[in-house]
């Protein structure tokens, strides 16, 4: 059976600027978080509180209680999310693929790069074997 991944949520300028800020951290807390993301903005440690819950809210950060706060960390890393925002904004995997796109992709990096085109077959064999 094929697992279907949902669709990523909208998200505000201060919802992306703090995901920028976990990818890049790896994890952090509202405090950290404000420190990069709000000060600059001008924007209270709550804003970037309630940025962070509705994000965790969304799915795409898990967090753990530690003390009287919460660490947050990404669920997905960067290159994940921004490969399904592309794919999204394409019209779907399907789309992709019926439309003739996935091939031409395919094609663009056979001709264009060997090396990427044999990190590509890599990287499908590695998915294929991991599959039930």
């Amino acid at each position: 059976m094929t697992r279907r991944a949902s669709p990523l949520p909208p998200l505000g300028e201060v919802e992306l600027a703090v995901l920028d800020f976990l990818w890049e951290a790896g994890e952090g807390n509202v405090q950290q978080a404000h420190t990069v993301v709000g000060k600059p903005r001008e924007i209270s440690p709550n804003t970037v509180g309630s940025a962070l819950e509705r994000l965790y809210k969304k799915g795409l950060l898990s967090r753990e209680k530690i003390s009287h706060s919460y660490r947050y960390v990404p669920k997905l890393d960067r290159e994940a999310f921004q490969a399904r925002k592309v794919v999204e904004a394409a019209g779907g995997l399907r789309a992709l693929r019926d439309s003739g796109v996935l091939a031409a992709f395919v094609d663009l990096v056979a001709d264009s790069d060997a090396e990427a085109l044999s990190e590509l077959e890599r990287l499908v064999r590695a998915k294929r074997r991991c599959e039930p």
